[in-house]
């Protein structure tokens, strides 16, 4: 998926599931098939992983950005709640983004389920071609990460990678 700008509403998402995942804490949340959790990580990390892999490829580095991480919780969630991938289960990336106050930047997501650790769900993305262009998408400037956690799922993890510009 190439980048472009964006300029979509914004999401009406529910409100429930976004005070969950903006409070502190790794709060529970109860969907029709059992609890997601959202899980703690070291974002700082993350980021400075994502940019020592982006200097490798002569590009600049990124920073951690809250709103991203929650745009991150809140697809990572949307995701274990159905059990499966999809860029669309928590609506479109282009209505989240603007819900993120990124309407108009270059931005990309990466999903994943399954992996155990960022470090695994990073080999992963740097081994898919299209994944992999994302994250080096030179105008790439914050990112957001997350990690949801669904035991009674298929995947048992789902995580959700949200970059963008400036």
């Amino acid at each position: 998926m190439s980048p472009i700008p964006f300029r979509f509403a914004a999401l009406g998402c529910t409100a429930l599931l976004m005070l969950a995942l903006a409070g502190c804490g790794a709060p529970t949340l109860l969907t029709p098939d059992g609890p997601v959790s959202v899980v703690i990580l070291d974002e700082q990390a993350a980021a400075t992983a994502i940019s020592r892999y982006r200097a490798q490829h002569g590009l600049g580095a990124v920073v951690i950005d809250p709103s991203l991480i929650r745009a991150a919780s809140y697809q990572a969630a949307s995701n274990a709640k159905i059990g499966r991938l999809s860029h669309e289960s928590g609506g479109t990336f282009e209505a989240r983004m603007a819900q993120a106050g990124f309407g108009r930047a270059y931005a990309a997501e990466n999903l994943s389920a399954g992996a155990n650790t960022f470090d695994e769900v990073l080999a992963r993305w740097k081994a898919s071609p299209e994944h992999n262009k994302n994250m080096l998408i030179p105008q790439l400037k914050r990112v957001g990460i997350a990690r949801v956690d669904a035991p009674g799922t298929r995947y048992k993890r789902f995580w959700a990678l949200v970059l963008a510009g400036g």
